[in-house]
Protein backbone atom coordinates (compact mmCIF):
# COMPACT_ATOMS: atom_id res chain seq x y z
CA UNK A 1 0.00 0.00 0.00
CA UNK A 2 2.82 2.41 0.85
CA UNK A 3 4.47 1.69 -2.49
CA UNK A 4 1.27 2.55 -4.35
CA UNK A 5 0.86 5.79 -2.43
CA UNK A 6 4.50 6.69 -3.10
CA UNK A 7 4.03 5.94 -6.81
CA UNK A 8 0.93 8.12 -6.96
CA UNK A 9 2.68 11.03 -5.25
CA UNK A 10 5.87 10.77 -7.28
CA UNK A 11 4.80 13.38 -9.82
CA UNK A 12 3.66 15.81 -7.11
CA UNK A 13 6.94 15.31 -5.24
CA UNK A 14 8.90 16.05 -8.41
CA UNK A 15 6.90 19.24 -9.02
CA UNK A 16 7.49 20.30 -5.41
CA UNK A 17 11.23 19.70 -5.74
CA UNK A 18 11.36 21.66 -8.99
CA UNK A 19 9.45 24.50 -7.38
CA UNK A 20 11.94 24.59 -4.54
CA UNK A 21 14.87 24.62 -6.95
CA UNK A 22 13.29 27.44 -8.97
CA UNK A 23 12.77 29.38 -5.73
CA UNK A 24 16.43 28.91 -4.84
CA UNK A 25 17.44 30.00 -8.34
CA UNK A 26 15.26 33.11 -7.99
CA UNK A 27 16.94 33.91 -4.67
CA UNK A 28 20.39 33.54 -6.24
CA UNK A 29 19.39 35.75 -9.18
CA UNK A 30 18.06 38.37 -6.77
CA UNK A 31 21.35 38.32 -4.86
CA UNK A 32 23.39 38.65 -8.06
CA UNK A 33 21.18 41.51 -9.25
CA UNK A 34 21.45 43.28 -5.92
CA UNK A 35 25.22 42.84 -5.99
CA UNK A 36 25.35 44.39 -9.46
CA UNK A 37 23.18 47.35 -8.51
CA UNK A 38 25.11 47.96 -5.30
CA UNK A 39 28.50 47.67 -7.02
CA UNK A 40 27.34 50.07 -9.73
CA UNK A 41 26.07 52.50 -7.10
CA UNK A 42 29.41 52.40 -5.28
CA UNK A 43 31.24 52.96 -8.56
CA UNK A 44 29.09 55.98 -9.39
CA UNK A 45 29.48 57.42 -5.90
CA UNK A 46 33.26 57.00 -5.72
CA UNK A 47 33.85 60.76 -5.53
CA UNK A 48 31.26 61.23 -2.80
CA UNK A 49 32.67 58.35 -0.77
CA UNK A 50 36.19 59.71 -1.30
CA UNK A 51 35.10 63.11 0.04
CA UNK A 52 33.44 61.46 3.03
CA UNK A 53 36.60 59.52 3.84
CA UNK A 54 38.74 62.63 3.34
CA UNK A 55 36.48 64.55 5.74
CA UNK A 56 36.96 61.89 8.43
CA UNK A 57 34.35 59.20 7.87
CA UNK A 58 35.47 55.86 9.24
CA UNK A 59 35.21 52.49 7.51
CA UNK A 60 32.19 51.43 9.55
CA UNK A 61 30.31 54.57 8.53
CA UNK A 62 30.99 53.99 4.83
CA UNK A 63 30.00 50.32 5.09
CA UNK A 64 26.84 51.34 6.93
CA UNK A 65 26.04 53.86 4.17
CA UNK A 66 26.31 51.26 1.41
CA UNK A 67 24.42 48.58 3.37
CA UNK A 68 21.68 51.08 4.17
CA UNK A 69 21.15 51.69 0.46
CA UNK A 70 20.98 47.97 -0.30
CA UNK A 71 18.56 47.23 2.53
CA UNK A 72 16.40 50.18 1.49
CA UNK A 73 15.97 48.57 -1.94
CA UNK A 74 15.00 45.28 -0.33
CA UNK A 75 12.58 47.04 2.02
CA UNK A 76 10.80 48.65 -0.92
CA UNK A 77 10.60 45.27 -2.64
CA UNK A 78 9.20 43.65 0.50
CA UNK A 79 6.59 46.37 0.89
CA UNK A 80 5.34 45.47 -2.59
CA UNK A 81 5.97 41.73 -2.44
CA UNK A 82 4.45 40.78 0.92
CA UNK A 83 0.94 42.09 0.17
CA UNK A 84 1.13 40.57 -3.31
CA UNK A 85 2.14 37.18 -1.90
CA UNK A 86 -0.66 37.28 0.67
CA UNK A 87 -3.16 38.10 -2.06
CA UNK A 88 -1.89 35.30 -4.31
CA UNK A 89 -1.81 32.81 -1.45
CA UNK A 90 -5.51 33.44 -0.80
CA UNK A 91 -6.26 32.48 -4.39
CA UNK A 92 -4.09 29.36 -4.17
CA UNK A 93 -5.40 28.29 -0.74
CA UNK A 94 -8.90 27.82 -2.11
CA UNK A 95 -7.60 25.30 -4.64
CA UNK A 96 -5.15 23.29 -2.49
CA UNK A 97 -5.88 20.92 0.35
CA UNK A 98 -4.79 22.03 3.84
CA UNK A 99 -2.89 25.07 2.64
CA UNK A 100 -3.36 28.16 4.75
CA UNK A 101 -3.73 31.51 3.07
CA UNK A 102 -1.58 33.20 5.73
CA UNK A 103 1.51 31.47 7.08
CA UNK A 104 3.65 33.86 9.13
CA UNK A 105 6.41 31.29 9.61
CA UNK A 106 6.97 30.91 5.88
CA UNK A 107 6.71 34.64 5.28
CA UNK A 108 9.11 35.40 8.13
CA UNK A 109 11.55 32.76 6.92
CA UNK A 110 11.47 34.28 3.45
CA UNK A 111 12.19 37.73 4.83
CA UNK A 112 15.11 36.40 6.90
CA UNK A 113 16.52 34.50 3.90
CA UNK A 114 16.27 37.61 1.76
CA UNK A 115 17.96 39.71 4.45
CA UNK A 116 20.85 37.23 4.68
CA UNK A 117 21.23 37.22 0.89
CA UNK A 118 21.16 41.02 0.89
CA UNK A 119 23.92 41.14 3.48
CA UNK A 120 26.05 38.64 1.57
CA UNK A 121 25.48 40.35 -1.79
CA UNK A 122 26.19 43.87 -0.57
CA UNK A 123 29.10 43.30 1.82
CA UNK A 124 31.67 43.03 -1.01
CA UNK A 125 30.81 46.40 -2.59
CA UNK A 126 30.55 47.93 0.90
CA UNK A 127 34.04 46.76 1.84
CA UNK A 128 35.34 47.98 -1.51
CA UNK A 129 33.78 51.39 -0.86
CA UNK A 130 35.33 51.54 2.59
CA UNK A 131 38.80 50.90 1.17
CA UNK A 132 38.67 53.72 -1.40
CA UNK A 133 41.73 55.94 -1.29
CA UNK A 134 40.36 59.51 -1.14
CA UNK A 135 43.30 60.99 -3.05
CA UNK A 136 42.77 58.64 -5.99
CA UNK A 137 38.98 59.02 -5.83
CA UNK A 138 39.19 62.80 -5.98
CA UNK A 139 41.85 62.80 -8.67
CA UNK A 140 39.69 60.80 -11.10
CA UNK A 141 37.67 63.84 -12.19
Amino acid sequence: MQQQVADRLDQERTVAQLTGMFGLLALILAAVGLYGVTAYSVERRTNEIGVRIAMGANRAGVIRLVLKGAFLQILIGLMIGIPASIGCSRLIASQLYQVKSWDPLVLGGSVVALAICTLIASIVPARRAASINPVIALRVE
